[in-house]
């Protein structure tokens, strides 16, 4: 059928922190390795975004999250994804790499400081500019 998108939804979270962003630097696919994202991964059929978001950091990364408010729109990420980006709040763990090979805590004058993945870069504006709101 025209019109209905067969894209299947990859979700990203943007973990909030004492005013710092959690950033994750992938190690495959090659064309990704040494690139930096925010963490997460596809949602399952019968979960809905933000159990997935839930799940995957407590796979990738060992912690506990609560999902907030989404940032505005998704990004295509190649022919089959579409990817969105919620802020969330670690509640539970300390993050540690597991399908990652390194972790970081951005400020919000330091998100052009690693090179993110091209899905990423649309969500840095709106999260720079929530992160230095009063």
């Amino acid at each position: 059928m025209a019109g209905v998108s067969t894209r299947r939804s990859v979700v990203g979270a943007a973990v909030l922190r004492d005013g710092r962003v959690l950033a994750a630097r992938r190690t495959a696919p090659a064309a990704a390795a040494g690139r930096w994202e925010f963490p997460g991964g596809k949602v399952e059929p019968g979960e809905t975004p933000e159990e997935a978001l839930a799940r995957e950091l407590r796979e990738e990364l060992g912690c506990g999250v609560t999902v907030g408010p989404w940032l505005r729109g998704s990004v295509a990420v190649g022919e089959h994804h579409e990817l969105s980006v919620a802020l969330a709040a670690l509640v539970d763990g300390e993050p540690e790499p597991v399908e990652h090979d390194r972790v970081r805590w951005l400020a919000a004058d330091e998100l052009d400081a690693v090179d993110w993945l091209d899905a990423d870069r649309p969500f840095l504006p709106e999260l720079r500019h929530r992160m230095m709101a009063p």
